[in-house]
């Protein structure tokens, strides 16, 4: 291909316009795909969320709304005398739920510290995939590990305790998310630039006081978000607490309403319980865990929501 002089002395070789709107095309192909994935994963949010509106609409014509959110006795599968307000379960979801965070956040808080702050690149480069694994253990382990070590040895020693309870549920599902706080607030530590710390350390500071009051502070969103994101996992748990905490509801015992050495049922076990049961489909019943299910939904999303704006609200940016 011949090489054409330009008025001021040099050549250059023609455009490849092919070479160009192939390039040009691969890129619109690429937006476009990733485009329909996030379409998608939309779709089936909404699509989710659709399916338990429209079939908890079956349900809320038999039960009126406030007595499902506001009634605090459920007897649902029992036909004869179906009471069907969902506070007991809630409150068994909560309880869980507020167990495992006194078990995960600070335990995963201080472990996360640990990792950025103090131990070293090989040190860290063990800790973190070992302390990952608890992540991949299957959640019907947590269970049984709850029921067969939990509760016998560091429970019932200790506490009146039946062999169901929600404390040791709780423990379980706490040590279950300890590591996604753990990792998470570890990334978002050792995203705090170098700078800050050896500002703090040219200041005097010591190791934990440059962490406690430099480090800690300047990754505040992560960290909470890591939080709520733990919370939210345990309220929607389920093998372990259909195994190790009971099919009571909570409040339905002799001991009160906030026990958590009685046995508790949460949203997911009566969830998994009915399905496991004979309901018919059809019934109030069968209509009753879309209810459940529906609530539930709307509180991890709610959760979720809280997370993304704590994230944003303390989110800081450095330079």
């Amino acid at each position: 291909m011949a090489i054409r002089d330009t008025p001021t002395g040099f050549s250059k070789p023609p455009l490849n316009l092919a070479g160009k709107r192939q390039r040009a095309f691969n890129e619109h192909a690429v937006q476009w795909l990733l485009a329909a994935c996030a379409t998608f994963t939309l779709l089936t949010t909404v699509g989710i969320f659709l399916i338990l509106l429209w079939e908890s609409l079956n349900f809320f014509r038999e039960v009126p709304i406030q007595d499902f959110l506001f009634g605090n006795e459920w007897t649902a599968l029992f036909p004869a005398d179906a009471k069907f307000g969902v506070l007991p379960l809630v409150r068994g979801t909560v309880m869980i739920a507020l167990i495992s965070a006194c078990v995960s956040i600070p335990l995963g808080l201080m472990s996360a510290v640990y990792l950025s702050e103090y131990a070293g690149e090989r040190t860290r480069a063990i800790l973190k995939p070992v302390l990952e694994v608890l992540a991949g253990v299957p959640t019907i382990v947590f269970g049984f590990f709850a029921l067969k070590f939990i509760n016998p040895n560091l429970i019932q020693p200790i506490l009146d305790a039946g062999v169901f309870n929600g404390l040791a549920a709780g423990i379980a599902v706490g040590i279950m998310t300890l590591p996604l706080v753990a990792s998470l607030s570890e990334d978002a530590l050792r995203a705090v630039p170098g700078s800050l710390r050896e500002a703090a350390y040219g200041l005097g500071a010591t190791k934990l006081e440059t962490a406690a009051r430099v480090v800690l502070p300047a990754a505040t969103s992560g960290v909470i978000a890591s939080f709520i994101l733990a919370i939210s996992r345990a309220i929607g748990e389920t093998m372990i607490v259909a195994l190790a905490a009971g099919s009571r509801p909570s409040g339905m015992g002799p001991a009160g309403d906030w026990d958590p050495t009685e046995s508790m049922q949460t949203m997911t076990g009566f969830i998994a319980q009915a399905f496991s049961g004979d309901v018919s489909r059809g019934s109030v019943q069968f209509y009753s865990l879309f209810g459940v299910g529906l609530l539930l939904f709307l509180m991890t999303f709610a959760m979720n929501l809280l997370s993304h704006w704590l994230a944003r609200r303390f989110h800081e940016e450095y330079q």
